[in-house]
């Protein structure tokens, strides 16, 4: 689904992703761990078109995507939910969700209205607020918003950063819940995590980035690759 070839991006004159090559495949879910600053979400970013790749290349379904502009990178099938959430200020729940849904072509208001009704059955807390400004939600609720406004959409390509960060336990399972969700439907995913323990048990594979490169790749359920996967991330 996902193919990332010698992958470079700047900031200015720091060179952050450099040179990183990595797959996700259909239906897969891919941790990406590494201590902070290491290039995570500038990774995600440069997929999702918010970060303009130097050179290298991105490609969905064989198909290359790097030097598309980001709404037309979502329009392709690629969702992402970001560390911050970015849920739009000023509009209720729903506005947040329906924003989210125009964005997919070629759906009728039916297929719309049955998209809503599913995230709604599915998070009654969300339908219960559903007229409510989506910023004076709690933060758990706020980071359940921002996974339904992905899920809604249906995407082929789902990246999601740091999902956890900040919330109560019971709502970490609801929103690793949603991610499970997310791949029954047939999405791939990247999760950038730093509960790895908890993450290791949802993904397939692993990446472990370190200044900007890849330093350790393997698979989730072998004893031996987590034993280098905790040594590369120890500090």
């Amino acid at each position: 689904m996902l193919r990332i070839d010698d992958l470079h991006t700047h900031y200015g004159t720091s060179h952050i992703i450099q040179g990183i090559s990595l797959e996700v495949g259909q239906g897969e879910i891919v941790g990406i761990f590494g201590r902070n600053g290491v290039g995570k979400t500038t990774l995600l970013k440069a997929i999702a078109g918010w970060v303009t790749p130097t050179s290298g290349s991105i490609a969905i379904a064989g198909e290359r995507i790097n030097g598309m502009s980001s709404d037309k990178i979502c329009r392709f099938g690629v969702g992402i939910v970001p560390e911050d959430r970015r849920i739009f200020p000023g509009l209720t729940v729903s506005e947040n969700l329906e924003l989210a849904l125009s964005q997919v072509r070629g759906r009728t208001a039916k297929d719309e209205r049955a998209a809503l009704d599913r995230i709604y059955a599915r998070l009654p807390r969300l339908s219960e607020r559903r007229k409510q400004p989506a910023t004076t939600l709690s933060g758990g609720e706020q980071q359940m918003l921002a996974m339904a406004r992905v899920m809604v959409g249906r995407p082929k390509l789902v990246l999601i950063d740091e999902p956890s960060e900040g919330l109560a336990p019971m709502i970490v399972e609801e929103v690793f819940a949603m991610i499970r969700d997310l791949q029954r439907e047939g999405a791939s995913i990247m999760l950038v995590e730093q509960n790895v323990h908890k993450a290791l048990a949802l993904t397939q594979r692993f990446c472990v980035i370190d200044r900007g490169r890849v330093v350790e790749l393997g698979s989730s359920d072998s004893e031996a690759d987590r034993g280098r996967l905790f040594k590369a991330i120890a500090v």
